[in-house]
């Protein structure tokens, strides 16, 4: 292990780096407190944890263990590394034990023959659970345990081996998917297994929010019910990274009373001192560089700060107002309206960051890095909360800055350097390859043994590269990983020395779950915030409060959110026929929808129940995360060899003919996308340039379901078409992104039908607000932001769950437009819900903004994580102004 202090030195590059350090924090360390083991534990089980090194289990283990061996629901939250598995797998394995040892002392009884304990084990991901299934063979060979029967089961797992897991396994190891679409609805297969059901954990539960949440809460409904009809009644056993009110949120996702659940918070395993810092890219220099020819013709950051409640000066330049709904989303330009998308094909690309294939900036390296930044200054006119006496600090920018992503490289390259184990977390694939590419360049300059060292990791690999990089990055074999936020959950990775987050993450728990790798078992570790080049960023790491003196963010869902709620009401009848004494578990929602159901001719209602009689199984109803499609499959066009696969939501900017696709440090050129097949054949070639995908954006309204006016301003709720289209691509030179040429592409758009809320501001209310022409997109726009954030607080979804636009013209409404929308098929019910509460819904968005204390916008207010125009053009005090003229038509209640 590397001491911090050394690899703080590293990044700084002995002062040359020190300018672009914002804020250090130190966690302090923390002792660890052992409890004895209980003394129900299995004995050989205990033995095989001690050979691994665990004399004694922490305090918060044995007690979450001691609650789930009685019987409650148990929820452990507590820091990424704390040792949350044995808890779990300490009664779960001692359960299989006693019932293999009652079958073997007194096989005479029919009992012991069929129900031998079982335990479930449901995580995010295919990666986590294999991580699981490596620490449990690990522990079991310890223990020198044969009668133990471990398996994981997914959508990767063979017939013949699925088979033997029905028949055999006593834990099993799978995804909630996999019990949607296999194992609950082939349940007569799965007889013994849930015949037995004891335990069933549900691991990185907090990972399970917003609409994927809600229906992950309704599988496990469905788990529970079915369960029941074999005789079993499952003891819930859920992990979370620290997160607000766990009971609450575990009661929830498994539909149970809060008051059944234990929450174990307390976190009693050891935690070294950790350093945290904060850290802004500097400058690049000159005005010449080829950066500057990628900024937008007007610069966003001249429009002057003015005090909260204040006016922009009328004269105070900004994008033009577009003249229709249309604009094309370019990585190299800011058009005029927004597409705030959540994970889909336009917003993988809208966040891609510019150049991110470029590793550094002309004279800069990780052997000496020319700092260039401006001095934090004190606004005159800019003051904090009413009656406090603070001034706002605003930070200027004259400038390009390096991207987060060549930053990283260059600090990675640095660790690697001086011994370190790292992982550097990126926002993007391509960001993940291309830090891991620029590293391996920079160290052949340095020590060309260390190249093999450092790779990339991210989805799409095949399942036997992402395992062998797993267990490479554990042993020691690989000193650093590039990776997506595949590694962000609780793949059991210790002893790594630092993380590097390029670019925020979205959430305070995403970034404590990254963080929380570094320094695990008890070590010191160095974290490193790296901001992207986008305001929110710029104001995190200048406003340290904002990460470290703020809580994290709540887990939240609906379970009883009838777009969701009525394909899974659907499910279950399939799986057992639905009768009137089971609708409970479902809530209060459940009656009216079979009502719906039976109407709409998707059920049928008989004296003993609803009935699903269809041919076609009842799960195609419904995607539990959305994902609009199977993977396209990435093939080497001469060796007919799989490298990787990409979403379909993805494919056409990412795939398209002529992309350039990166694969660990290798460049394939796409010679044929086939949409149909679900293909892109490829051709390795070593090229000088990346592609950057054109594409363009529009939201149509299909239908006005309901209308009310509001003085001058309507408020509309329908149906809308969400549609992009890839139009082309530009090849640009890599490192310098000298434009050299552009392509048109066939294509065909891609829409996303869903369900919106919309209000419109005619000409005279923007004049009555003071908000000129110049002002109208940064104005829309902010409201925009805001309304969106403030939604969750009213329509129980999660600001991920949603997805919006706003433009100074839109063709369908001929004025001034802000739309949310929701961002599933169909629609999810949160954009229904925000027109029925309008009036509270914009009072509170008005009110969040005007309270902020920030002088031009903030992630509080006004700036979103998921921006598709990295969050400009912004205006705060347009959008007070503008917001406080419709409130003024708004009905008194509603």
């Amino acid at each position: 292990m590397v001491r911090t202090g050394e690899l703080l030195d590293a990044l700084l590059a002995g002062g040359r780096r020190a300018d672009r350090l914002t804020h250090v924090r130190h966690l302090p360390a923390r002792e660890g407190v052992r409890a004895p083991w209980p003394t129900w534990a299995d004995a050989d089980v205990v033995r095989g944890y001690r050979q691994l090194g665990v004399e004694q289990p922490w305090a918060h283990q044995a007690v979450a263990a001691d609650a789930a061996w009685s019987g409650r629901h148990t929820v452990l939250s507590t820091s990424t590394g704390s040792g949350k598995s044995l808890a779990f797998w300490l009664p779960a394995l001692t359960a299989a034990r006693g019932s293999a040892a009652a079958r073997t002392l007194d096989p005479g009884r029919i009992e012991t023959v069929s129900r031998r304990a079982t335990t479930l084990y449901l995580c995010p991901t295919k990666a986590l659970a294999a991580g699981q299934l490596a620490a449990l063979d690990d522990l079991l060979r310890a223990a020198a345990l044969r009668d133990v029967r471990v398996a994981t089961a997914d959508g990767d797992t063979s017939l013949d081996e699925r088979r033997w897991v029905q028949e055999h396994a006593d834990l099993v190891l799978t995804n909630p998917d996999f019990l949607h679409f296999a194992l609950l609805p082939q349940h007569r297969r799965w007889a013994r297994l849930l015949g037995a059901l004891r335990y069933v954990v549900v691991d990185e539960c907090h990972a399970f929010r917003g609409v994927f949440g809600a229906h992950v809460g309704l599988v496990l409904r469905r788990l529970q019910r079915v369960a029941r009809s074999y005789g079993a009644s499952p003891v819930f056993l859920l992990a979370s990274a620290t997160t607000a009110d766990p009971a609450v949120s575990a009661a929830r996702l498994v539909g149970v009373p809060a008051d059944d659940v234990t929450a174990v918070t307390e976190d009693a395993s050891p935690a070294g001192r950790k350093t945290f810092v904060l850290w802004q890219p500097p400058l690049l220099p000159g005005g010449d560089a080829p950066w500057s020819d990628l900024l937008p013709d007007e610069d966003p950051w001249s429009t002057p700060v003015a005090a909260p409640g204040g006016a922009v000066r009328p004269d105070a330049p900004g994008p033009p107002a577009p003249d229709d709904p249309w604009t094309v989303a370019d990585p190299t330009t800011d058009g005029p309206t927004d597409f705030d998308a959540p994970t889909s094909a336009w917003s993988d690309g809208a966040a891609s960051e510019l150049g991110d294939l470029a590793a550094a900036s002309p004279g800069t390296s990780h052997v000496e890095a020319r700092a260039h930044t401006a001095d934090a200054v004190v606004d005159p006119t800019a003051s904090g909360p009413s009656g406090t006496g603070e001034r706002v600090v605003t930070e200027p920018h004259d400038g390009p800055r390096r991207t987060a992503t060549a930053e990283v490289a260059d600090l990675l390259t640095d660790l690697v350097v001086v011994g370190a184990r790292t992982l550097a977390f990126t926002r993007s694939r391509r960001a993940a390859e291309s830090v891991a590419s620029a590293t391996r360049d920079h160290l052949r300059d340095v020590d060309p043994d260390l190249v093999r060292a450092v790779s990339a990791y991210r989805g799409g690999y095949l399942p036997e590269e992402r395992r062998a990089l797993e267990r490479s990055i554990r042993t020691g074999d690989l000193r650093a990983l590039a990776t997506t936020n595949a590694l962000e959950l609780g793949i059991d990775i210790s002893g790594l020395d630092a993380v590097l987050v390029a670019g925020w993450p979205g959430t305070r728990v995403s970034l404590w779950q990254q963080a929380g790798r570094a320094g695990r078992a008890g070590a010191d570790g160095l974290v490193a915030l790296v901001a992207r080049e986008d305001p929110l960023d710029t104001f995190l790491v200048h406003h340290p409060e904002a990460i470290f003196d703020t809580p994290v963010e709540a887990t939240v869902f609906d379970t009883g959110n009838p777009y969701v709620l009525a394909p899974h009401l659907c499910a279950a009848a399939a799986e057992i026929p639905l009768r009137a004494d089971e609708l409970d578990v479902f809530g209060p929602q459940a009656p009216v929808l079979l009502a719906e159901l039976v109407e709409r001719g998707a059920l049928r209602r008989r004296s003993s129940g609803w009935y699903w009689t269809h041919a076609e199984p009842a799960t195609r109803l419904t995607d539990l995360r959305g994902s609009g499609g199977d993977p396209v499959r990435v093939v080497e066009s001469v060796t007919g060899r799989l490298l990787g696969t990409v979403d379909a939501a993805s494919a056409d900017a990412t795939v398209h003919d002529g992309a350039v696709y990166v694969h660990q440090g290798a460049t394939f050129v796409v010679d044929e996308l086939h949409l149909d097949d679900g293909v892109a054949l490829v051709t390795r070639r070593d090229v000088d340039y990346g592609t950057w995908a054109r594409w363009v954006t529009s939201t149509e309204i299909v239908s006005v379901d309901e209308e009310i006016s509001w003085g001058p301003v309507t408020w509309g709720f329908g149906a809308v078409d969400v549609t992009t289209q890839v139009l082309g691509y530009q090849r640009k030179r890599i490192p310098d992104l000298q434009v050299l040429g552009a392509t048109d592409l066939d294509l065909p758009p891609r829409t996303l039908r869903t369900a919106a809320a919309w209000w419109t501001a005619p000409a005279d209310v923007l004049e009555a607000a003071g908000v000129g022409e110049e002002d109208a997109p940064g104005a829309l726009h902010a409201a925009e932001h805001a309304s969106i954030g403030l939604l969750p607080l009213l329509a129980t979804c999660d600001r991920w769950d949603l997805g919006g636009l706003s433009t100074a013209l839109h063709a369908d409404t001929g004025h001034a437009t802000v739309f949310v929308h929701d961002a599933y098929p169909g629609g999810a019910g949160f954009a229904e819900h925000g027109f029925r509460v309008a009036p509270t819904w914009l009072r509170a968005t008005r009110d969040a903004i005007a309270a902020c204390p920030c002088p031009g916008g903030c992630p509080a207010c006004v700036q979103s994580p998921k921006c598709g125009n990295a969050n400009n053009p912004l205006d705060k005090a347009a959008a007070v102004r503008l917001l406080d003229v419709v409130l003024a038509h708004a009905p008194q209640s509603d």
